[in-house]
């Protein structure tokens, strides 16, 4: 019987290992890197957010069907332009401020919309946008008089603590009230800015599904804040 060791047996391993993991690589790579996007390029899906927004501001939605017969044609599978990591506020709805249809959106919610302490939950909703779903713009949307932030700012100064989880949330938040605090204008509004700005380099920066995407172009994350009282999104710079 020859010996396993045998230069041959060694060599006929080698070869076979090496052929099969040659094999195997592409449909891995296929797999991480998610489908491409079928749709139109991030600029484009921006734009269609922006033309949506000021529908809605203006009171002119095309969009107004939540019925059963609306959803009926996404029951075997969804194909969304765009992903929003938004705040959990009730007044806060991006398919609405959007004038948007159903399935057109993959929304994460969270209360503040923050993305740095977040946990594995929120960054793998938005990884699987991206990975599964083939979207090609991310935006993190943020609120005038987010009461996540108010929060922040408050029980910084106050230098307390809150109930439960609750303080933790608000801790993650804290940071970009330290980065804005000094400066000029309404303290709540550069914190709610500031608190956009910090999830968008998060998540530019996010190994290993979205980083590379960003740094080939194949994905576009932007920041924007809306306007509770004039019904408005503006892009964060």
């Amino acid at each position: 019987m020859q010996n396993i060791s045998s230069p041959s047996r060694r060599q006929f391993l080698l070869t076979t290992t090496a052929a099969l993991a040659g094999a195997s690589l592409p449909a891995f790579a296929t797999v991480a890197d998610g489908p491409p996007s079928k749709g139109p390029g991030a600029e484009d899906v921006l734009n269609q957010l922006i033309e949506g927004n000021k529908r809605f501001a203006n009171g002119a939605i095309t969009h107004p069907g939540r019925t059963p017969a609306d959803f009926k044609p996404l029951a075997t599978g969804q194909n969304p332009i765009a992903a929003i990591i938004g705040c959990a506020d009730s007044r806060v709805p991006p398919e609405i401020l959007f004038d948007l249809g159903i399935g057109d959106l993959f929304i994460i919610r969270v209360a503040g919309n923050y993305i740095s302490g977040a946990g594995v939950s929120v960054k793998g909703s938005i990884e699987y946008a991206v990975a599964e779903l083939g979207v090609n713009l991310l935006m993190v949307l943020g609120h005038s008089q987010c009461g996540a932030v108010k929060a922040a700012i408050k029980h910084l100064h106050d230098k307390d603590a809150l109930p439960g989880a609750i303080n933790d949330l608000v801790n993650s938040i804290k940071p970009a009230v330290l980065e804005s605090e000094h400066l000029p204008g309404d303290p709540l509004e550069n914190a709610i800015r500031a608190n956009v700005r910090r999830g968008v380099e998060r998540l530019s920066h996010l190994d290993p599904v979205i980083a590379p995407r960003v740094k080939t172009g194949q994905l576009k994350v932007v920041g924007a804040t809306y306007n509770l009282a004039t019904g408005y999104v503006e892009l964060v710079k």
